[in-house]
């Protein structure tokens, strides 16, 4: 039970918020977008330049660095290219495959078997990830997000961080769906198999991540959105089907690979 002075320190603390983007509908032939997919990064940029924004991030990959592009040009910014957030991609042969596939893209019937893929401490474990060295790859990009955050004053200790430097700061990262599950599955403390399966974001969809200061000191991220899209729809943009599979088998105008 929260005490009075906890509640009067609590409207003092600070907020710091990340929105982790993912790029627009994407041409992946040339690693770019595609047409509708730039008019979603112009929907997109109308509503992130009226934020406050104190840093941006992108990927080093060039559809995320072209969803970029509008917003950085409308408010006179640069980003700082970072290449750990590329997409996640080691490569695997899944079952009953004979070509490499990125890791995360598994049947439900073959990755649900697996009591270890929903198990944040374990999922790395089965034989064909760790041939592929993924925990390796997930270490190396979550030790630099907690290197970047530790410049934005949140040192991680254990499973929570510790505030060195309080603030409201609003931080952008444009980046990819896989890539930015892995994010969160950090930050929030689950496996990372669950949210690629479980999650869908939608081409310039932005997931919220907040911290939260309960105690002096130790702070904690929460999702407060995922997938949010609502700078398409308020133009009549539907959001972009890139990422989602068929919602009923028979409907042969949806991807069933």
């Amino acid at each position: 039970m929260l005490e009075l002075r906890d509640i009067k320190d609590a409207k003092r603390r600070k907020s710091m918020k990340l929105l982790i983007i993912r790029h627009g509908d994407p041409n992946y032939s040339i690693d770019s977008l595609t047409e509708k997919g730039w008019r979603e990064a112009e929907y997109l940029s109308e509503r992130l330049s009226g934020m406050d924004i104190k840093k941006f991030y992108v990927s080093s990959m060039g559809r995320a660095k072209d969803t970029a592009s509008f917003t950085l040009k409308k408010m006179g910014r640069s980003a700082e290219e970072c290449k750990w957030l590329r997409e996640f991609a080691p490569l695997i042969c899944h079952p009953g495959e004979k070509e490499e596939k990125i890791v995360w893209d598994w049947l439900p019937q073959d990755w649900t078997k697996e009591e270890r893929f929903y198990q944040k401490d374990h999922w790395f474990e089965p034989e064909l990830l760790r041939e592929a060295k993924v925990r390796e790859e997930y270490e190396w990009v979550t030790g630099e997000l907690d290197r970047l955050l530790e410049r934005h004053g949140y040192v991680r200790e254990g499973n929570y961080y510790r505030v060195r430097e309080a603030n409201t700061d609003t931080i952008v990262f444009f980046c990819h769906f896989g890539l930015g599950c892995v994010l969160l599955s950090h930050l929030l403390g689950i496996s990372p198999m669950v949210l690629w399966h479980g999650f869908c974001a939608a081409p310039t969809s932005i997931a919220e991540v907040v911290t939260e200061e309960r105690r002096k000191g130790i702070a904690s991220f929460r999702m407060r959105a995922y997938g949010d899209t609502s700078h398409l729809y308020v133009k009549g943009e539907e959001p972009s089907n890139s990422a989602r599979f068929c919602e009923c088998y028979d409907n042969v105008q949806e991807r069933h690979d």
